[in-house]
């Protein structure tokens, strides 16, 4: 899942993603996707609970969709044994401001420097092996309820942060920090049901 010049941290990725789209105007999920690395599977699961977790982008109508879309075709192609992350060109020209993409990353800055300190490898066979197939299910999962998680208050920010601690647990793999992925990925369902009107 992770390559040699993968983003090591958070923090790293959120520096990388300024750096790599600085003098656009508007930023595409293509742009992304470059400045990620199309073989870093780990990173665009991270990326993608990032844009969904932060305000401002992730309170944009569609964006938790758009990144659910992607985080499923990534992990997709992880699970069919692809290599490099191949996205469609309908859904690569989405775009967002770079003044609100930048905006976002940097409310990402303080809990991005917290989280990269408690982060460590631990547990590495949850996130490698077998392992990862198991995280990407759990991650798709997650994905495929963003649209739902729209029109339910709050929900898709349990998605974001979900997919976040994921992404990063793949990253460092730090296996403890999957589990964490689990319990929010639980927590977040149970509050969806809850407040469907059924």
């Amino acid at each position: 899942m992770n390559q040699p010049d993968d983003p090591a941290s958070l923090s790293d990725l959120l520096a990388r993603l300024r750096e790599r789209t600085e003098g656009l105007n508007e930023v595409s999920v293509g742009d992304i996707v470059s400045a990620v690395g199309e073989r870093s599977f780990g990173p665009l699961v991270l990326i993608a609970g990032v844009v969904t977790l932060a305000p401002l982008i992730g309170d944009i109508p569609g964006v938790p969709t758009l990144m659910g879309l992607m985080v499923m075709l990534t992990l997709g192609q992880l699970v069919l044994r692809r290599n490099t992350v191949w996205i469609p060109s309908k859904l690569s020209r989405r775009t967002v401001s770079r003044e609100k993409l930048t905006n976002g990353l940097r409310w990402m800055d303080k809990p991005a420097r917290f989280l990269d300190r408690w982060t460590k490898q631990r547990m590495a066979w949850l996130v490698s092996g077998p392992g990862q197939y198991l995280m990407a299910i759990a991650c798709m999962s997650v994905a495929a309820a963003m649209p739902l998680m729209e029109v339910i208050p709050f929900s898709a920010n349990g998605g974001g942060l979900a997919l976040t601690a994921f992404g990063l647990s793949i990253i460092a793999r730090d296996g403890l920090l999957a589990i964490l992925a689990m319990l929010v990925t639980g927590s977040t369902a149970w509050f969806i049901l809850s407040n469907i009107p059924w």
